[in-house]
């Protein structure tokens, strides 16, 4: 069976409890022919144990069955909710699978472009796992290529790039893979430093620019459609709203604002006005002002 088709239905298995809460073995053997999961196929009991052994495997979502009533229901639901890679990957394989079953009206799904320099992914997965050092070709824009060997600790995708951060042998640095000439495992191995954590080097930032930038408290004011924005999507995880009218609302941040974050705040537009702190405001008048002369 093909892998795809073998994900269409852990995301089925998933989905469906997450819709109907508990369901008894034969209300979900019910809805799998009703949904004709597997061309009508029955859905056999074995089949499933070995389903919910890999769901766990796979997104850590822990199936249970409850004793008193035989309905199996998700037992760790916070898992769905974090930001875990294991949501992402759940995320990304559902979307396949409405997509896939879309093929009639393929014309009228626009999508984004595939990740850049998503190639070298495999490669670098497999030194990240393995503990081995990598080779790189690397150009950055308006330089001469070169080349370097890096000890890879992390993959973070931001705005369709994929990159990678990693050890130099004298401090981290943040590599775009859509940069990269080439990439090569290398035989030499490397020890990931046992408190090492990709979420907490990144916590304080915005994006990829991890540089020296000094941590601040940043308030902003969101006018007219913003505020509503803002509260789908947060811009970083210490956001907060901290008050609010008719006409607009504020959010603080705590975080380190490098140029990704000013970046993100200046294209929203007259949607975002810096408030707090007052170097802050002051630089981002300087920055419009500087946009304003092309113009």
């Amino acid at each position: 069976m093909k892998p795809s088709i073998i994900f269409h239905q852990y995301i089925w298995i998933i989905n469906t409890l997450r819709t109907f809460g508990r369901m008894t073995f034969d209300e979900l053997a019910k809805k799998w022919q009703a949904d004709k999961v597997a061309n009508g196929n029955p859905l056999q009991r074995s089949s499933f144990n070995r389903h919910r052994d890999a769901i766990l495997d796979m997104f850590g979502i822990i199936i249970d069955c409850e004793a008193k009533t035989y309905k199996y229901y998700i037992s760790n639901p916070e898992v769905l909710n974090d930001d875990a890679i294991e949501r992402w990957l759940l995320s990304t394989l559902t979307v396949q699978g409405v997509l896939s079953d879309s093929v009639s009206i393929k014309e009228r799904i626009v999508l984004e472009e595939v990740p850049a320099g998503e190639e070298y992914l495999q490669t670098i997965i497999r030194a990240i796992k393995s503990g081995k050092r990598l080779r790189l070709g690397y150009q950055r824009f308006g330089t001469e290529s070169h080349e370097t060997t890096v000890s890879p600790y992390a993959l973070k995708l931001f705005h369709r790039r994929w990159y990678l951060l990693a050890y130099t042998g004298r401090h981290m640095a943040t590599y775009s893979l859509d940069r990269m000439t080439k990439v090569e495992m290398t035989d030499e191995g490397f020890t990931l430093p046992a408190d090492f954590s990709a979420q907490e080097y990144f916590s304080e930032y915005y994006g990829v620019l991890a540089d020296e930038t000094p941590m601040a408290h940043v308030v902003i004011r969101a006018h007219a459609w913003t505020p509503d924005y803002l509260r789908t999507l947060p811009l970083h995880s210490s956001q907060r709203e901290i008050g609010a009218t008719d006409m607009y609302a504020d959010f603080s941040y705590d975080l380190r604002p490098t140029a990704d974050f000013l970046g993100t705040l200046l294209s929203h537009g007259d949607g975002i006005e810096v408030l707090e702190p007052l170097e802050l405001r002051e630089k981002m008048k300087k920055m419009i002002a500087e946009n304003l002369k092309r113009y």
